[in-house]
């Protein structure tokens, strides 16, 4: 199986002896606390999963500078975007060496880990600015990940975690959250080899489904990982507990037994494009796939990347600094002349009126008065599910 990032074998920083996890619930009651930014609980998430190997805990001002500059840490590790501990107002923790994180997304603000804090540290306004253009592009706070980002404050809490927890994940999405470790037992199970992962923060309709497909024979791959976010979303995206159900319908219905491992992971969407790209390869081969689908316009949103953004990066990344390979797609859609679904770059002699092609703002008004789309568009198993949806939320 194709090895970690960065490491022989996985990292995952979550605690689970027992024994050892009743010490630390108990010294966590009599240190200082923080309460983390939803970000930062993401993180906290994804490095106690493993998702993060090899990194022990949250980046100083110096490596964080360092990755958003260079995508490298001061040490050389090769890592795309900040994994940050950013905090408004430090005065609970000040002086303190150990301290206990509250995760904000549960209700109560119980401890999520403990940390060891190397550093309290505080980025100054040009720091961040320079910080938030080179790892989103851009500096408008129309961009939902700019806006969150600029929000958590300049204070920097910098150290190792223990994480003694892994959020509403568990409880919330119960078979569909998983770890790193989990995924990676679960291809070895598999008898898996090749394995290629597809990122999706929506749910899936027939072009997605199809472009599975399409990597899964042109790579010979033994299966695909349908791996979805689960974590926070900017305003009007679909629910995770929707998402998942239109995929999982999907695969039950229209894939081989055995071909599609359906998981999710507990972070907080970026939306930065080029930069969550690079990041969705490192975590994606710590999992254990081999190959990562980077399509047109991923993880991106509005007009602040171009369309291929997100491939063209990973021209930048030093050979060798990620085993992980990358399938680029273009866009995919219904061609009406060959009565398939086509990538548009495989397809010359298309014109637009060649394809089946809905813009979101149509597909949802649709859904929204109860009308399916063209089953050249969506499966009508994943069209019901979303139309129940937006049928509840209107009331």
């Amino acid at each position: 199986m194709i090895k970690p990032h960065g490491a022989d074998t996985l990292k995952p920083l979550l605690v689970t002896d027992a024994g050892e996890h009743q010490r630390l619930t108990a010294e966590a009651a009599t240190l200082p606390s923080l309460v983390l930014s939803s970000a930062a609980a993401a993180n906290a998430v994804m490095l106690g999963g493993g998702y993060f190997t090899p990194l022990s805990g949250y980046m100083n001002i110096a490596d964080a500078l360092s990755v958003s500059r260079d995508m490298h840490t001061v040490d050389g590790l090769f890592w795309p975007v900040p994994i940050l501990n950013l905090a408004v107002d430090t005065t609970a923790i000040k002086g303190a060496k150990r301290i206990a994180l509250r995760d904000p997304n549960v209700d109560g603000e119980p401890v999520i880990a403990i940390m060891d804090v190397d550093a309290i540290e505080e980025f100054s306004a040009t720091e961040k600015d320079a910080m938030t253009e080179q790892v989103f592009g851009t500096l408008d706070s129309s961009h939902p990940g700019v806006a969150v980002f600029q929000a958590q404050g300049n204070h920097c809490v910098s150290g190792n975690i223990q994480v003694l927890n892994l959020s509403y994940f568990e409880s919330e999405f119960r078979g569909t959250f998983k770890t790193a470790v989990e995924i990676r037992d679960d291809i070895a199970a598999r008898g898996w080899e090749k394995v290629v992962a597809f990122q999706t923060r929506n749910p899936m309709h027939l072009a997605h489904e199809e472009l599975c497909r399409m990597a899964m024979e042109r790579l010979g791959a033994d299966g695909i990982a349908i791996h979805m976010l689960l974590g926070k979303l900017k305003a009007g995206d679909i629910p995770a507990a929707v998402r998942d159900a239109c995929i999982r319908i999907m695969v039950d219905v229209y894939f081989p037994e055995n071909s599609v491992l359906v998981a999710g992971y507990g972070f907080d969407m970026l939306y930065a494009g080029p930069r969550e790209a690079v990041l969705h390869a490192v975590f994606r081969q710590n999992m254990g796939a081999t190959h990562l689908i980077v399509g047109r316009d991923h993880a991106g949103v509005g007009d602040f990347y171009g369309p291929f953004d997100a491939q063209k990066i990973f021209e930048q990344v030093p050979e060798g600094a990620l085993d992980i390979e990358i399938f680029s797609a273009d866009h995919t859609a219904w061609s009406k002349k060959l009565n398939k679904v086509v990538m548009m770059r495989e397809a010359p002699d298309h014109s637009p009126d060649d394809y089946v092609f809905l813009s979101g703002t149509k597909v949802r008004e649709m859904l929204g008065n109860g009308i399916a789309p063209p089953p050249e568009f969506s499966r009508p198993e994943v069209a019901q599910i979303l139309m129940d949806h937006y049928r509840a939320e209107a009331g």
